[in-house]
């Protein structure tokens, strides 16, 4: 038996962890209707990132499913799918909200998930020109069948979660997601738990 290690991302914020190859990675949205933004480095000689465009034209599939790997943007493989414990849709269409979006809105000065991103890579001696796209789990962005694109409620309920495997050594970077002024996260943002189980 391994022990887990269980990290809580409060409500419109970010953090940074590192695992192991080999070891369980669950996102758990403990209240429901919560998006999670996700993104994944492999810090080794050479910094590689995970790339949503890549994995969309390599598995060739708009929304992940569990068996599907996420590839990194020079085509490695940085996590799988093992278990998906929510309805989805999960997406990778989506960059980050960031501050411009919110002062669109006349928000100013709003926590954003590109900031927390940054802040949290920061944090790991890490700074980048650009921001990689996220897979935004739990995220109900559905395009239409006239090709519009619409983020609606999550349809995410209590305790609806995803478990990833780390394909190589990685560092991980979840947020949960900052929009309060749109349904995204049913009105409300909330905490995201991640739970990390070792390799046996």
């Amino acid at each position: 038996m391994y022990d887990k290690t269980r990290i809580v991302v409060p409500p419109q914020s970010g953090r940074a962890m590192r695992v192991r190859r080999g070891d369980l990675i669950r996102i758990i949205d403990p209240r429901g209707q919560q998006v999670s933004d996700l993104w994944a480095f492999s810090t080794g000689e050479k910094l590689d990132w995970l790339s949503t465009s890549q994995t969309r034209d390599i598995v060739e599939r708009l929304f992940p499913k569990p068996g599907d790997h996420f590839y990194s943007a020079t085509g490695k493989i940085m996590l799988t799918l093992v278990e998906d414990a929510s309805p989805g849709p999960h997406d990778m269409l989506y960059p980050a909200c960031d501050r411009a979006l919110y002062e669109r809105a006349g928000l100013f000065n709003h926590p954003n998930c590109r900031d927390n991103l940054m802040k949290a890579l920061r944090g790991e001696g890490i700074e980048l020109p650009f921001t990689p796209d996220p897979v935004d789990l739990f995220q109900n962005s559905m395009p239409q069948p006239d090709g519009t694109l619409v983020v609606e409620a999550s349809i995410n309920p209590p305790g609806g979660s995803v478990t990833l495997r780390a394909e190589q050594d990685l560092l991980l970077v979840v947020t949960a997601c900052s929009v309060d002024h749109h349904p995204t996260n049913g009105d409300a943002c909330t905490e995201i738990e991640v739970e990390i189980t070792p390799a046996g």
